[in-house]
């Protein structure tokens, strides 16, 4: 284990207060989540990890009930604050604690614009600093308390290094002139939406493998998915951990009648036959008596037009993105090449607004992105004569 002082368990609302004012004069946060995905139905942050340059500390937010004063601090343009991979934080923050944010600085993304390889944060601690995170405490309950030792110490990992990764990837930013494309980056952040869970009562549709099951498994299907979603509810797990899609598929397709019928398809345990069988058995026998459903009306295709634009844009961006040695997303996300095939912009004033194309962008890549659409019209109308 790497030999650190111990991160500040912090986990009263005066002890967070106190800290605060003190966090309220450094130039400079890093902040991590952790959250119990893996282990609730309704997942939550369950700590947050914060280290200025001296010192480390981890919030408790299941033992303090008010966290404004942390939000106060996120979202300050004063301070300067660093994550590593952001995106799935702040949707987490936000949508716990309605937190807004300002000033931020993502170590992974800066990573990615200078082309590196190296985007893990278990890698970049083993690269940099010859750290080894264990791997096992990813998976840990972290809603659980008591907090074990080591369970603290991995958490404190994951933003004790994050202010000298910053100063090295700010400087390689700025070293190869990169450093205005990831400020528009980042300043892109704060406005990420809340990510919420919305259940789907077709998501069975998605399922792989649902389209080779007969119309009646389909409908047996339908029931067994609906049942899953309300066992994860009534006892608060994710719905993989009351069985998994391919034992849906596995139920649907044996459409068993009893309860010995459940022993030896696939992902059934003897536990899990106690605890679902009855409700196992009364979704295939309801999904008997149901009218199989229909598939859903699959999204409209674009146009061809609009196809051909996006195609063009695409092999654009690939090759732009190999010139410089990143990943295509860097030069554009895909979002935006869908926005530019659609609205087929024809002057740099048209470019303006468009998702994705910042001023950064839109300097760097409007004129290409107009000749690239320019000359895709151009064949359409030579094609047409």
């Amino acid at each position: 284990m790497t030999t650190l002082p111990p991160a500040t368990l912090i986990t009263t609302d005066k002890a967070l207060a106190d800290h605060v004012r003190a966090w309220a004069d450094e130039p400079l946060l890093a902040i991590d989540t952790e959250s119990n995905s893996l282990h609730a139905y309704r997942e939550q942050v369950c700590l947050i990890q914060l280290s200025t340059r001296e010192a480390d500390f981890i919030i408790d937010p299941l033992f303090i009930e008010d966290l404004s004063p942390l939000g106060e601090l996120l979202a300050s343009p004063a301070i300067e604050k660093v994550f590593h991979a952001a995106e799935y934080d702040i949707m987490s923050l936000k949508r716990d604690f309605g937190f807004t944010f300002a000033n931020l600085f993502d170590t992974m993304l800066a990573a990615r614009i200078c082309g590196s390889q190296q985007l893990g944060l278990a890698k970049m601690l083993k690269h940099f600093y010859g750290v080894t995170a264990n791997k096992k405490h990813q998976r840990d309950n972290w809603g659980e308390r008591p907090l074990t030792p080591e369970m603290l110490h991995y958490a404190q990992l994951d933003t004790h290094y994050l202010p000298g990764l910053r100063d090295h990837w700010r400087e390689q930013l700025i070293a190869a002139g990169r450093w205005e494309e990831a400020r528009e980056v980042f300043d892109a952040l704060p406005h990420i939406p809340p990510v919420e869970r919305h259940f789907d009562p077709e998501g069975y549709w998605r399922i792989n493998g649902v389209h080779r099951l007969s119309p009646r498994s389909l409908s047996i299907l339908r029931e067994l998915y609906l049942f899953r979603e309300e066992a994860a509810r009534r006892h608060d797990v994710p719905p993989f951990k009351v069985f998994s899609d391919k034992t849906l598929l596995a139920l649907a397709a044996r459409q068993p009648r009893h309860t010995q019928d459940l022993y030896g398809i696939h992902g059934m345990t003897a536990g899990q036959i106690r605890r679902h069988g009855h409700g196992i058995l009364r979704a295939v026998q309801q999904g008997r008596k149901r009218r199989p459903p229909s598939p859903p009306r699959p999204p409209k295709r674009p146009d061809d037009i609009t196809t051909a634009r996006y195609e063009a844009l695409r092999n654009w961006r690939k090759h732009r993105a190999l010139e410089r040695g990143v990943e295509s997303d860097i030069i554009l996300p895909r979002e935006a090449l869908w926005e530019l095939a659609r609205r087929a912009p024809t002057t740099p004033q048209e470019l303006i607004n468009v998702p994705g194309l910042g001023p950064w962008k839109l300097q760097a890549y409007g004129e290409e992105i107009l000749h690239v659409l320019a000359r895709v019209n151009g064949h359409r109308n030579s094609d047409k004569r």
